[in-house]
């Protein structure tokens, strides 16, 4: 049976997304976004609050918007799979990197007075729309 590597957060942006070409001139763009969550200590009654960091990579067309649309702080939605890479450091030792590969985005929240009209807009970033037409077989009353 095959598995299933899929994985979706919510988060804020920790930095710009840097974007950088391949030889190819394909473009690929890296960023991190933050997942926190709360909980109140039972012991003391005191709030506490973890935060988790996300590397975030985007090829090709979602690197382009994700260069264009996404900065600091915003919030995003990404879904993908999660991948580690293995490199030689520069003291020879075995390097590892855990990424969610992305293969949507989308930002959320109110785009800002100062943006442009329709420069961060959701839609930017949805996926195709889904075709709703109810089957001609379908008896639901509603």
């Amino acid at each position: 049976m095959a598995g299933v590597n899929k994985v979706i957060i919510i988060g804020n942006l920790g930095r710009d997304p840097e974007i950088k070409y391949t030889q190819g001139n394909v473009p690929v763009a890296n960023f991190s976004v933050a997942t926190s969550e709360s909980w109140k200590d039972k012991n003391t009654g005191e709030w506490q609050e973890k935060t988790e960091w996300h590397r975030i990579v985007a090829w090709r067309h979602l690197a382009e918007r994700a260069e264009k649309y996404l900065k600091k702080g915003k919030q995003v939605y990404i879904e993908g799979r999660i991948e580690t890479r293995k490199w030689t450091g520069k003291d020879g030792n075995d390097r590892y990197t855990t990424e969610i590969i992305a293969n949507q985005l989308m930002l959320l929240g109110r785009r800002d007075d100062n943006e442009q009209a329709g420069a961060a807009a959701a839609g930017s970033f949805n996926p195709p729309p889904v075709d709703n037409t109810p089957d001609e077989d379908d008896d639901l009353p509603f």
